[in-house]
C-alpha cells in the first residue's frame, strides 16, 4: 500500500486487532483517527453475502457525487464487473483476511484518477465477523476530484493480505485535547461519522439558502 489513508488506518486496525485475526468494531475508538475519517466507510453483510454501505465518509460521498449509505457495494462499480468487488468483500468477511484493490474513477466528462482501497474485516462479536472497515483514497491528488463526480469504479488489481503476524494489543491512546468529542468519549464509530456527516449535509443545505449565512464544513 502506498496511499497514506491506506497506511494509516491498516496499521491502526492491526494495532486494536491484537492476536485475533480481526477486532471487535467496539475497539474502534473514533478520535484516534478522526482526521481520516472522511475517507473512511464500512460495509455489513448481508444475508445473501451482497455487503452494503452502513457508514461513507463525507469525502466519498463527495466523490460519488451523493449520498452512499444504505446502497449495495456493488453500486460503485462498473456493471460488467460488479460481481468480483462484491465477492472480494465477502469473502474478506467470510475468510477474515484483509484485502487491498486498486482501482480506477471514471467521470462523464472522460477524466479519470486512479484509487487505492482497503477492506478490513470486524467481528460483532467473537464468533461474528460481519462488518468490513475501508477507505478510498486516491494515488495522487487531483484538483478536480470533489467536483467532478465519479460515475463508477473499475477493477484494476487485488491481493489478498494473508502475511501478517499477530500483535500484542496496545493500551488505547489518551484522547487529544484538540479532538472535537471532548463530552463523547464513549461514542462509536458509526455514531459519529453519522453526525458528522448529517452537520456536513446540514451546511449543505444552508449554503444553497441566500437568506442565511453559509456554514463551513469542518471535513
Amino acid at each position: 500500500m502506498r496511499q497514506k489513508t491506506s497506511t494509516e488506518i491498516f496499521t491502526y486496525w492491526e494495532q486494536i486487532r491484537g492476536n485475533a485475526d480481526a477486532p471487535l468494531r467496539s475497539l474502534i475508538q473514533p478520535s484516534a483517527i478522526s482526521h481520516i475519517l472522511p475517507e473512511l466507510f464500512i460495509l455489513e453483510n448481508t444475508a445473501d453475502d451482497n455487503p452494503r454501505f452502513r457508514l461513507a465518509g463525507t469525502t466519498i460521498c463527495n466523490l460519488m457525487g451523493r449520498e452512499i449509505r444504505g446502497e449495495d457495494f456493488a453500486a460503485l462499480w462498473a456493471g460488467s464487473q460488479q460481481e468480483d468487488p462484491v465477492r472480494i468483500a465477502a469473502g474478506v468477511m467470510a475468510h477474515v483476511v484483509p484485502a487491498m484493490i486498486h482501482a480506477t474513477g471514471y467521470c462523464v466528462s472522460g477524466r479519470s484518477a486512479a484509487f487505492e482501497m482497503m477492506l478490513m474485516p470486524l467481528r460483532s462479536s467473537s464468533d461474528t465477523c460481519d462488518r468490513l472497515l475501508g477507505c478510498l483514497a486516491p494515488a495522487t491528488p487531483a484538483a478536480w476530484l470533489g467536483n467532478d463526480c465519479l460515475e463508477f469504479l473499475a477493477l484494476d488489481r487485488t491481493r489478498l493480505l494473508y502475511e501478517r503476524p499477530a500483535r500484542i494489543i496496545d493500551a488505547p491512546p489518551h484522547p487529544d485535547p484538540t479532538d472535537i468529542l471532548p463530552t463523547h468519549e464513549n461514542m462509536r464509530l458509526g455514531e459519529w461519522m453519522r453526525r458528522k456527516l448529517n452537520l456536513a449535509m446540514r451546511g449543505r443545505d444552508v449554503e444553497a439558502e441566500p437568506s442565511r449565512d453559509k456554514i463551513g464544513r469542518r471535513l
